[in-house]
């Protein structure tokens, strides 16, 4: 949205600028007061500041508002501010010393968690990669017994075998899948 668009709408009803200006800069407003908010607000203080901003936006428009075609950079002034005033008034009342540069330290916290995340799932999809190159019946008795801890009586039914022959696969299956898993690098003690 552009000053002049801007400006037209606000000439045709002052009603349908608002509206538009909301419609268009809601997700943008919200994700900045979001943001900022995170830490301390919950999901009512967001709300509340998202508010705040709009009514803040709407006393500063008018038809003499000059946004130089930097509308959006305009209300994300206008956002990034009035969240920081609520941040400050919301870690004074919880009496909590805060600063917003926390946000930035905790990100960075999640990020190692999102590192050791990866590589789990990755190690994960290779693990049943392997087991799925075992075969059938071998890797369903696998995936029965060690991820929904099937017993070899239950997984016997469901395969129509005996539980002393899925016992036998069983154990078979697993010392095949040790040498798979070592061979592709994986060589963790008390995972099969």
């Amino acid at each position: 949205m552009t000053d002049n668009e801007l400006r037209l709408l606000m000439a045709d009803s002052v009603q349908k600028c608002h509206r538009a200006v909301f419609d268009k800069y809601c997700n943008y407003v919200y994700t900045i007061a979001f943001s900022v908010l995170k830490s301390c607000g919950s999901r009512e203080d967001v709300e509340e500041c998202v508010s705040d901003v709009f009514m803040k936006i709407y006393r500063l428009l008018d038809n003499n508002t000059d946004f130089s075609d930097n509308v959006k950079g305009f209300i994300g002034a206008v956002a990034r501010n009035t969240a920081i005033d609520s941040f400050r008034r919301i870690s004074s009342r919880s009496s909590r010393t805060a600063y917003v540069d926390e946000n930035t330290i905790n990100e960075l916290r999640d990020d190692d968690d999102i590192t050791e995340k990866t590589e789990l799932k990755e190690q994960s999809s290779i693990i049943l990669g392997k087991i799925k190159e075992l075969g059938d019946p071998d890797s369903t008795i696998i995936i029965q017994q060690y991820y929904y801890n099937r017993t070899a009586k239950e997984i016997a039914k469901s395969i129509s075998m005996s539980a002393a022959a899925v016992q036998k696969r069983s154990s078979r299956a697993k010392q095949k899948l040790r040498i798979l898993l070592t061979e592709a690098g994986i060589n963790k003690e008390g995972l099969i």
